[in-house]
């Protein structure tokens, strides 16, 4: 779990931050996903953040059920975060990470 607290752009690579606009992922969903997602290594050296069911009760039990509600599909967001904290690339997920 990332406790970066509440980011700016300066933690986005400049491809995350094309991305999050063509995706429609704003900067406070991605506040969560690194406060409150499951994170898998990807055995390349960087990591996976994704809201799993463990984390989406987390986030629901602290920030209330409005969150769930407000973030609907977006629940489905994952980022891919380096060695060096940088968020490189943000997406939608359309299938399982890693069998999990």
């Amino acid at each position: 779990m990332h406790k970066l607290g509440s980011m700016d752009t300066t933690g986005l690579t400049q491809h995350a931050r094309v991305r999050m606009q063509q995706r429609g992922i704003g900067l406070e969903v991605i506040d969560d996903l690194l406060a409150y997602g499951r994170v898998v290594h990807d055995h390349r050296g960087a990591e996976i953040v994704f809201f799993d069911h463990a984390g989406r009760r987390r986030l629901a039990r602290e920030q209330g059920e409005e969150v769930i509600r407000r973030l609907g599909k977006r629940l489905g967001t994952y980022a891919v975060v380096g060695p060096n904290g940088q968020v490189f690339t943000v997406g939608h997920r359309t299938r399982r990470l890693y069998g999990r």
